[in-house]
């Protein structure tokens, strides 16, 4: 046995101790269950260790150094993850020391964290006109999977329809994480408009839907058109409506609750958190202060109540009790570790945007989006937005007549230092060569120019013929 400085309890009579305590020979016991084809029987292949703290800052600042990322590049990506301008109090405020980790603590290590998260909750509970709203899950897939649980234990029903637009990631979290207590079924989306099939709809809704899944605005883009009506014929067969919606739109769109949402999902990223690989989601459920639904949230709740002082106030986790942390294998359904970091920081956000900055936010992603779904359908070839809808800052943008491919576009793109649309030729076939396009306010009009002028340069081979119907 070998002692390492960095590691615990590598010194030697530490490791033979502790092994004495559990009756065990060797560590090699611990793992006899793995059968030997699955072990590794060699030491791993690691290079040799460096010898100074400034070598390891080196070596990793060039493979950091290997990335492109939006600091470099122009991007053009969403799809779940957005490039919104980050305020600068947002990363000043979550860095404190009395914030700075991922998990709530108890009252010993609060430091006014529960009051933070309150107010999250509270802001988003006004944003989404919800009145109970969750610290939130690990990312929106997450918590769209757990709000489509609570409708199958609501509802005593085993069945959920799904619109098949939705992201591949999110149906693969549907998947892996609904059955065998919820099961799924996908319903077909307009190919004309990108939004709900409603009488594929209505053939579907029976007695065992448990609820309907509306993603607005969807993954395509598209703003649902009936959404209200879509609704309505799901509360007409007892089901209910679990709506994915993204907070950054609901400056200037209604909220799913206004038209008869029973239970809203999201994903707080886009409000004042940075883009991460492997980081800075967070989802978060809301529904009414219905008993029937605050009692099947598996996440932790916290409320403002009096305490034994006169007038004062006290914050703290609501019905602890239907909890897994109370239940433990008995429980409905288990929660592991809140995004309770990126709460604050989009409780932050919220409370320096207020409602006029949201409003105005709003006004510009969506008269930036139309300036750029515009100046793209100039290009020949290319058809922009694919669907015939409305849209708020992600559309379609359809490059199949160009007789090129998202790929080759994309990569000669990143040639001029410009991320391209996230490509959905492979997850969306029927689509052809089409490309999600995300437009944020941090693009500006030069951005989108620049970005037309780099495709019009990339398809001018295509269409050298003078009787083209668009022109460059």
């Amino acid at each position: 046995m070998v002692s390492h400085p960095y590691i615990p309890n590598a010194e030697p009579h530490i490791k033979r101790a502790m092994l004495e305590s559990i009756d065990a020979a060797s560590i090699a016991e611990l793992y006899a269950d793995i059968p030997d084809e699955l072990r590794l029987q060699e030491p791993l292949a690691l290079p040799q260790p460096l010898p100074a703290e400034s070598d390891l800052q080196q070596l990793l600042s060039r493979l950091l150094h290997k990335n492109r990322t939006t600091a470099t590049h122009l991007s053009f990506l969403g799809g779940g993850c957005y490039d919104h301008y980050v305020p600068a109090v947002c990363d000043e405020i979550n860095a404190r020391g009395e914030f700075l980790t991922a998990y709530a603590g108890k009252t010993y290590t609060d430091h006014g964290k529960w009051q933070a998260l309150f107010e999250f909750t509270s802001m988003m509970g006004e944003l989404l006109e919800m009145d109970v709203v969750n610290i939130p899950t690990y990312d929106g897939y997450q918590a769209a999977a757990t709000a489509l649980r609570m409708a199958g234990r609501i509802t005593q029903r085993p069945l959920v329809l799904a619109p098949d637009s939705i992201a591949p990631g999110m149906r693969a979290k549907f998947q892996d994480y609904c059955p065998p207590d919820v099961q799924l079924r996908w319903i077909p989306y307009d190919r004309a408009t990108g939004c709900w099939d409603a009488s594929a709809l209505a053939q579907q809704l029976n007695q065992d839907v448990a609820a309907i899944f509306i993603e607005n605005p969807s993954h395509l883009g598209v703003l649902e058109e009936n959404v209200a009506a879509i609704i309505e014929m799901a509360h007409a067969h007892g089901a209910l409506a679990v709506v994915y919606v993204n907070p950054i739109t609901l400056g200037v769109l209604a909220p799913p609750a206004s038209f008869g949402a029973d239970i809203v999902c999201g994903d707080i990223q886009p409000l004042g958190i940075a883009m991460q690989y492997g980081g800075g989601h967070g989802g978060f459920i809301a529904t009414h202060d219905d008993p029937r639904f605050v009692m099947e949230y598996p996440s932790r709740l916290y409320g403002i109540a009096p305490t034994s002082q006169p007038g004062e106030f006290g914050f703290g986790e609501v019905a602890f009790e239907r909890t897994s942390f109370a239940h433990r294998e008995n429980a409905r359904e288990f929660t592991g570790t809140a995004a309770n970091l990126w709460a604050i920081t989009a409780g932050v956000y919220l409370a320096l945007m207020g409602p006029q900055g949201m409003q105005e936010l709003g006004e510009t992603l969506v008269a930036r989006a139309a300036y750029a779904m515009r100046r793209l359908n100039e290009l020949p070839g290319v058809k922009a937005p694919h669907f015939r809808a409305a849209h708020f800052h992600e559309f379609v943008v359809n490059f199949t007549d160009t007789h090129l491919t998202v790929a080759e576009i994309n990569r000669q793109l990143r040639e001029q230092g410009i991320f391209g649309g996230y490509d959905l030729s492979k997850a969306f076939p029927r689509l052809g060569q089409a490309a999600l396009y995300c437009i944020t306010e941090q693009h500006t009009k030069a951005d989108i120019d620049h970005l037309v002028h780099a495709l019009g340069h990339i398809l001018a081979p295509s269409f050298s013929s003078p009787s083209s119907e668009k022109t460059l």
